[in-house]
């Protein structure tokens, strides 16, 4: 195994959550305010994953006030303390990417 490897396994979480993408999730990231840190949480369907061992990161998106608003989140970074699966969804493609054309209630169905 080589020096790359190595660094990189000792960079991945133990503790990730299992998600896929069709999923309702609650995103906990940390948000440092000057001297003090707080937890802020994002909420929405994951659209999308990408990407493998340290690199690998995935796309959530919910409406906020009528617009669609997106975060790609590194699923391995310190700053995410912890991912919830709100309900399960079952989504039949990889990349849920036509949801961003829905308007409504529509835009939070995964169903085709």
């Amino acid at each position: 195994m080589n020096i790359i490897d190595t660094i990189e396994k000792e960079q991945l979480k133990k503790d990730v959550t299992k998600f896929k993408v069709g999923d309702s999730v609650r995103v906990h990231t940390r948000v440092v305010e000057g001297d003090k840190e707080r937890i802020q949480i994002f909420t929405g369907i994951v659209i999308g994953r990408k990407g493998t061992g340290v690199n690998a990161n995935f796309t959530v998106r919910r409406i906020s006030y009528g617009e669609g608003v997106e975060r790609v989140f590194p699923v391995h970074s310190p700053r995410i303390a912890k991912i919830e699966v709100e309900t399960a969804g079952t989504a039949r493609r990889a990349k849920l990417n036509y949801l961003r054309n829905r308007k409504g209630k529509q835009a939070m169905a995964v169903r085709e």
